[in-house]
This record gives structure tokens, C-alpha cells and sequence, in this order.
């Protein structure tokens, strides 16, 4: 077994973004600019906010936290949003999900400029990316495809199987898997709840990707030897055992997963650390207009 180090990988990745922003910063005479917002008091997103302003200090950019209560309207919100697309010093915007249930977060996402979506969910990116188009990739599925080409995980005729399809991670995963890229070339099978006999599916997967949010969901007896695990799962539980109050499992039983495959993702330490870097990435592709033109 080997690990796929999210840790260490991030960390070289985040050396050339630093880099090349240091670059972008002196020739343009400002920093890449990433706006956060964040509605309500939710524990996980707060920590992941926080992480990703820690995360931009440290590659050079600026990164401006915006802060709402629970109870804003969803029209407060796009009002919010219609002001960050129109100011021109600000090049990435994300929208801190869950939102609290009466606010529609299709609306939301819809609202933000296809050209500062950075987390990369708006209708155009995604269909700009199914059709192999300079788009910004959904991070998460971004950061994989990063950490899979800096171990040269070779994919090409592989048969990926991917639990879980959500339009953040499983369906644009299923998609950059299968693109005529590399990585990419896969042969690919994306399952959910309702797949009849996953165990199947997933034992038949060279390349297997545990995006579907239950903890410990692939076991040993649905993995065959050899196979790449990535476990994209962040499952939170109370805990005394750590000083934050809580400790994180993935979506796969890396215990008894881990000696079947020869290479695994650990929780933490591995996908999440990677999504970041997919974030910043973007951001600055948006900064420099590389993907889309600045007007």
C-alpha cells in the first residue's frame, strides 16, 4: 500500500502557486483577490472558510471573508453577489454550501458570474467542461486529477468506479475520468443509492472514487487487490478524544481497505487538502484571465 499524500502534494503545489502569484502580483500591481461568503454559524463550514483565507495569505493573495446570519434573505444574498461581479478587483467568489433551506442554492449558484466562479459549479463551467472546454473544474474533482498526474497514477483503460453523484464531486469526476486526457481514459461506471449490487460494481474497479458521505461505507469485501482507493469523504462525529470536539472518517474503512490497495487516500490528510489547491488554482487563473479574458 501506498498513500497518497494530500499533505505533500498540496504543499509543492502551493510553492508554484505562491510563485507564479509573486509573478502575477508585480506585473499587474495587485494580488489575486478571492471573496468567501459565509451564511450562519454551521461548525464544518466555518473551519473550511477559514482554511481556505489561511490558505490565500500564505500562496500571496488577498481574501476578503463576508459574513451573514442565518436568517439573510436569498435577495440580500444575490444583491451581495451582483456587487462582487461587478467590481473588477475582485477575480474568484465562492458561496460557503450547505445554505440554510429557504435560500435556493441552484439560484445562488446561477447568480455568480461564470467568469468568478472558482469553486466551479455554474451551469456554464460545467458544461464547459464536459465538452473539454477551458472551463474552472469543481475543485474537489480538480484537486484529484492533480494528485493522481503528480504520482503518475496510470488511468488510461482503467475501469474507475465512482460511488456517488453529486454535481460537486461524483458527476464531474465521472466526466474528467473519462476525457480523452491524461489523466483521464477511463472506462467509467458512476453508481449511487439506487445501483443495484454496488458491492459488484465497486469490486470490479481498478480505480475506485468514495464520493457518497457515509462513513466507512466501502469495506474491504467491495475492493479487489490492487486497486487505487481516493476517499473524497469528510464525515464529522463528536469526539473527546481530540481538541477540536470532533474527528473525521471518510467514506472508506481505511483500515481494513488499506492492505488491499496499492494506493489509498488517507482522512484527513488527503482529498480535502487537495480541494483548496484546486481553489487557489483557479483563482488564479481567474486573476490572470487565463481561461476567460478580462474585459
Amino acid at each position: 500500500m501506498n498513500l497518497l499524500d494530500g499533505k505533500l502534494v498540496s504543499a509543492k503545489i502551493k510553492e508554484d502557486i505562491k510563485k507564479d502569484t509573486a509573478d502575477f502580483t508585480a506585473q499587474a500591481g495587485r494580488k489575486p483577490h478571492l471573496v468567501a461568503i459565509l451564511v450562519g454559524n454551521d461548525g464544518g463550514s466555518e473551519t473550511y472558510v477559514a482554511s481556505k483565507m489561511r490558505n490565500c495569505e500564505l500562496v500571496g493573495f488577498e481574501s476578503t471573508n463576508i459574513r451573514y446570519d442565518v436568517d439573510v434573505t436569498e435577495e440580500q444574498l444575490i444583491a451581495k453577489i451582483q456587487e462582487i461581479n461587478a467590481d473588477a478587483n475582485i477575480d474568484g467568489l465562492i458561496v460557503q454550501l450547505p445554505l440554510p433551506k429557504h435560500i435556493d442554492p441552484d439560484k445562488i449558484t446561477e447568480a455568480i458570474d461564470y467568469r468568478k466562479d472558482v469553486d466551479g459549479f455554474h451551469p456554464i463551467n460545467l458544461g464547459r467542461m464536459q465538452r473539454n472546454l477551458p472551463c474552472f473544474i469543481p475543485a474537489t474533482p480538480y484537486g484529484i486529477m492533480l494528485m493522481l498526474d503528480h504520482y503518475k497514477i496510470e488511468t488510461a483503460g482503467k475501469h474507475a468506479v465512482v460511488v456517488g453523484r453529486s454535481n460537486i464531486v461524483g458527476s464531474p469526476m465521472s466526466i474528467l475520468l473519462a476525457r480523452n486526457s491524461n489523466p483521464g481514459n477511463c472506462t467509467v461506471t458512476l453508481t449511487h443509492s439506487r445501483t443495484k449490487d454496488l458491492k459488484a460494481e465497486v469490486l470490479r474497479a481498478d480505480i475506485i472514487v468514495a464520493a457518497i458521505g457515509k462513513k466507512n461505507f466501502v469495506t474491504a469485501d467491495m475492493v479487489k487487490d490492487g486497486a487505487v482507493v481516493i476517499d473524497v469523504g469528510i464525515n464529522r462525529e463528536d469526539s473527546t478524544e481530540t481538541k477540536s470536539g470532533f474527528k473525521l472518517y471518510g467514506d472508506v474503512d481505511f483500515e481494513e481497505v488499506a492492505p488491499k490497495a496499492s494506493w489509498i487516500t488517507p482522512v484527513p490528510g488527503g482529498v480535502g487538502l487537495m480541494t483548496i489547491v484546486g481553489l487557489l488554482k483557479n483563482t488564479l487563473e481567474a486573476a490572470k484571465g487565463t481561461i476567460y479574458p478580462k474585459a
